[in-house]
């Protein structure tokens, strides 16, 4: 058999991009890492699909509401970054490993607890959880991905919308049991079966990056890693015949300060602001879906409010499985800015029309708003964040973009039900539809457009910008 010989991270991420798909253990470790993000969807949507029961079972008030769905997401703000440190200082495995051991512990502390504080803490596990997991899963896939094939990064979006269904049709199955209120307990447990089984299979079959190791020149472990993934055999050079590694980032936290200024400074903004828009639009409206069906059907019909909110977010499946076509079309940027743009359009129909609406339009409006984010800005928040930096930033940046679309999240999620409470629905849509407007008016302004130029891994912070037209150059 021959031997590769690796003399430094070009020859890892060449080797990579000639990959005529993710197949073999590279495509396990592809999809592991999705389901990383399947966990984190599914923890997430245990508490909205029994938000209704579990506020009459504990007797909430909107305040206690508005704190216990936003929980998660403040923990993720600052357990985001966390995430993105430890993985560019430690590696892409054992955070992630350590992630599924956080959500299995919140899981088991939320369902069996007997009062609102102790749910809140089991939330507090969910969030940290959230928060590393979703910072290294991203920066992870991207280094699986030949370059060909990068807006298939949008999958995770897709894969979201199936957790949030599967909840959807446990919620249902559930409620079949007669377990009356306590409905909630179960769904938030099963979160916990999904994390323990994830973890088994992820410390059973995932292996480091060896983009990363390359990176910091650990070529010998990157050469041990290729050869597990992709069953050939490599080997790294002698030290005399290696590239060395050029621009490296190695100053730890300071590399944070790197994606502030710039040709790294308009990518950050444009991510940021793609992030924590379509997180507020996502979790004051989507994430609230299982109580706006319950405002529309009645309060009589669990089973029916809760087939309304699957109908809507199977609509999230479609969009989200198509993002990657839609991404690899239009660009992430357009993509974004189109559909940041029909949200506003649903949230304009919703919020005029949400009282006098026939069924069949009350059906339609919601739906669409769930196909336009998922297909767009929903997807490319996380995409955007993940190829618009070189490998030993790519967690790090991932971390605080995803911290500021954490903070998206959790305005959104206290955000609804004290303006539904105060306002009423059809004005709470009114003012959240300034969300996607701001949003898009950025996407338009801003050129920068990852699908359509490469990273070097030896790219400086002063490198030209790429605008939607421009040439892909030959290296990441």
């Amino acid at each position: 058999m021959a031997t590769n010989i690796l003399r430094g991270v070009h020859d890892v991420v060449g080797y990579i991009d000639s990959r005529p798909g993710i197949r073999g253990r590279a495509g396990i470790i592809w999809w592991l890492a999705l389901g990383g993000l399947f966990l984190d969807a599914f923890s997430n949507s245990a508490l909205s699909a029994g938000l209704g029961p579990m506020t009459r079972d504990m007797e909430l008030t909107p305040t206690q509401v508005a704190i216990l769905t936003s929980m998660a997401s403040w923990v993720a703000l600052a357990f985001n970054p966390i995430g993105g440190w430890l993985a560019d200082r430690f590696g892409r495995i054992p955070p992630l490993l350590v992630a599924k051991v956080l959500a299995l512990a919140g899981a088991g502390i939320a369902a069996w607890a007997p009062t609102f504080e102790l749910v809140v803490a089991g939330r507090f596990f969910v969030g940290a959880a959230y928060g590393i997991d979703f910072a290294i899963a991203m920066a992870l896939l991207a280094e699986f991905t030949p370059a060909r094939f990068k807006s298939r990064l949008n999958t995770w979006q897709g894969i979201w919308y199936t957790a949030v269904c599967s909840n959807l049709l446990l919620a249902i199955m559930f409620y079949n049991w007669n377990v009356g209120d306590a409905i909630w307990r179960y769904a938030v447990g099963a979160a916990g079966v999904v994390a323990l089984v994830l973890f088994i299979l992820q410390a059973t079959f995932m292996v480091e990056s060896p983009t990363w190791l390359a990176r910091k020149e650990r070529l010998e472990r990157a050469a041990q890693s290729m050869t597990k993934i992709y069953k050939e055999q490599f080997t790294a050079a002698p030290v005399e015949d290696r590239v060395p590694v050029v621009n490296l980032a190695s100053k730890g936290v300071r590399n944070v300060a790197l994606i502030f200024r710039g040709t790294y400074l308009p990518r950050t903004v444009l991510a940021a602001t793609v992030q924590m828009a379509q997180s507020i639009q996502y979790f004051a409206v989507g994430w609230y879906l299982p109580i706006i069906s319950i405002a529309i059907f009645g309060e009589g019909d669990f089973v029916l409010a809760t087939l309304g909110t699957l109908v809507f977010n199977v609509f999230g499946i479609i969009g989200g499985f198509s993002s990657s076509f839609i991404a690899g079309k239009l660009g992430l940027r357009r993509a974004s800015a189109i559909g940041f743009g029909a949200v506003f359009a649903m949230l304009v129909v919703l919020g005029l029309f949400f009282d006098s609406m026939p069924l069949w339009l009350a059906f339609i409006v919601p739906s669409l708003f769930i196909l336009f984010h998922s297909g767009g800005p929903g997807a490319n928040g996380k995409s955007l964040s993940t190829l618009s930096f070189r490998s030993e930033l790519r967690a790090g940046a991932n971390g605080i973009i995803g911290a500021i679309g954490s903070l998206g999240a959790a305005l959104g999620l206290m955000v609804f039900p004290l303006l539904k409470e105060q306002l009423g629905l059809g004005t709470t849509f009114l003012i959240l539809a300034l969300v996607p407007l701001t949003a898009c008016i950025i996407c338009s302004v801003i050129k920068w457009e990852p699908s359509r130029a490469l990273v070097s891994p030896d790219e400086e912070t002063d490198a030209p910008q790429f605008a939607d037209d421009a040439e892909p150059v030959a290296v990441r």
